[in-house]
């Protein structure tokens, strides 16, 4: 039986021409974006885009349906990790990020085949669990050198590997040919946000606070030392979701963004904070606790910075988180080989200042990425901690279901390798209304007035791009 095969080839396109690519794809059905549009030679180096999926897995609950028309019913993540087994390859290429694989989303929901959680919340969105598009096709722009590859690969095809890799190098390089002949870009900077209209949380001002009150209440029994609240907006928007993109790349950008335009929702996300990233043997987080926004000019932007930097809360909050990331990984690395490699960095963004830890450990021979899920997903930064008592909080407290609201989005390789972030400041669009929510850590001494106006100071940024406003709580 042939192996599966990557090709790989460094393209010569000029860089400038990176928005007129990211927006071809943006209007392309089935297309998706991992976006670095914050980038750093470390973790925002590259940006990966893949089309055309060979299959598209999608799960809802215990129903699994593969493009559309074949049905299984199970453990989406056990079936999952039973198709990517079957396009695995041994060897990637080193010069790029993705050789092929997997893009899409996980809901925070999936906790429910990880835990054995109460199901209080309402599912009224009924957005799929799991979203993945299978791609043997992909174009990944390296910002640091300034350098377009094409990748080409053989899965999902029925001819000789070596035949059905080429094709498909052949079929990206044909693409991106038929990008650069285009004349006439959309100059998003200068486009006209419309306003949106019939806004909405899923919490009144009162009910918030109220419901903080009550995880404090837990907290002071004993059950849990911190949670994450979260309130959720809804807004009918004007224009379409890729305006929405780059508006939100142009005003917030980050490592882990993305774009995915599925056939029947589309996901924006500028979420700076890594899940996991699996490379070899070698598995990292990046929990984020800590933040604070950018001042208008240098003296305030100096003192806020000082301020998170020298938070005895801040300080306390993430050192549990990364206590708990080093408790999950443990459960699937070498023993003593979890270490925590970056502590309490202060990370500038365009909006915030964040406080933000890695850590880092070698997982046990033969265990994969879907280990690696049941081990850490959800990320603790955004449950809390104890992490299962703290979930079970969240489902009583929070109305709705979280769907891809702190779930996660980003790829799994067929050669092992995988990056994955948290999604957090992430839209999600639906029969043209839009979906965001907005959370904090609750600890013991946080004030219940102050973390309600914190979520609404959250929400402000991603409201300017949906074209809204302040949020009128009254």
């Amino acid at each position: 039986m042939e192996k599966e095969i990557s090709l790989v080839e460094k393209l010569n396109i000029k860089y400038e021409k990176e928005e007129l690519i990211l927006s071809f794809f943006a209007a392309r059905p089935n297309a998706v974006i991992l976006d670095s549009s914050l980038k750093s030679a470390d973790i925002g180096k590259f940006t990966v885009i893949a089309f055309d999926p060979f299959m598209v897995f999608e799960s809802k609950g215990s129903t699994i349906k593969i493009n559309k028309d074949i049905i299984i019913h199970g453990n989406p993540l056990e079936i999952l990790r039973k198709y990517i087994s079957e396009y695995r390859i041994e060897n990637g290429h080193k010069e790029v990020p993705f050789c092929g694989g997997c893009i899409g989303f996980f809901s925070y929901d999936i906790v429910n085949f990880i835990e054995e959680l109460p199901k209080v919340a309402i599912d009224d969105l009924n957005i799929n669990d799991i979203t993945l598009g299978f791609y043997n096709k992909a174009i990944i722009i390296d910002h640091i050198n300034g350098w377009i590859y094409a990748i080409g690969a053989s899965f999902g095809v029925n001819s000789p590997k070596e035949e059905a890799a080429r094709a498909n190098l052949d079929s990206v390089k044909d693409v991106l040919h038929e990008i650069i002949q285009i004349k006439d870009a959309v100059d998003y900077e200068k486009m006209n946000v419309k306003i949106c209209t019939n806004m909405r949380s899923n919490f009144s001002r009162e009910d918030y606070i109220r419901t903080v009150e009550k995880a404090k209440e837990y907290i002071r029994n004993g059950d849990i030392f911190q949670v994450n609240l979260s309130q959720r907006f809804e807004m009918d928007i004007h224009n379409e979701p890729q305006e929405l993109y780059f508006k939100l790349r142009r005003n917030s950008p980050a490592q882990f963004s993305a774009y995915l335009n599925f056939e029947d929702i589309q996901v924006i996300s500028t979420s700076p904070e890594r899940l996991i990233k699996l490379e070899g043997n070698r598995i990292e987080t990046r929990p984020i606790k800590g933040t604070r926004p950018r001042g208008r000019n240098g003296e305030e932007d100096f003192n806020l910075k000082k301020e998170l930097m020298e938070s005895a809360k801040d300080k306390a909050e993430l050192t549990m988180i990364v206590d708990l990331e080093r408790n999950d990984l443990g459960r699937i690395c070498e023993i003593g080989s979890v270490v925590v490699e970056r502590n309490a960095e202060v990370e500038e963004y365009a909006n915030v200042f964040h406080t933000v830890s890695t850590v880092s450990g070698k997982i046990e021979e033969d265990l994969d990425i879907i280990d690696c899920i049941y081990a850490a997903f959800p990320g603790g930064s955004i449950t809390g901690a104890p992490k299962i008592r703290a979930m079970e909080i969240i489902e009583e407290l929070e109305p709705f279901k979280r769907n891809i609201y702190t779930g996660s989005i980003g790829f799994i390789g067929f050669d092992g390798t995988v990056d994955l972030n948290i999604a957090i400041r992430t839209i999600l669009i639906k029969n043209n209304r839009a979906y965001f929510s907005v959370g904090g850590g609750i600890v013991w001494d946080s004030d219940p007035i102050k973390e309600y106006e914190e979520t609404l100071h959250k929400g402000e940024k991603v409201l300017e791009v949906l074209g809204g406003g302040k949020y009128d709580y009254r």
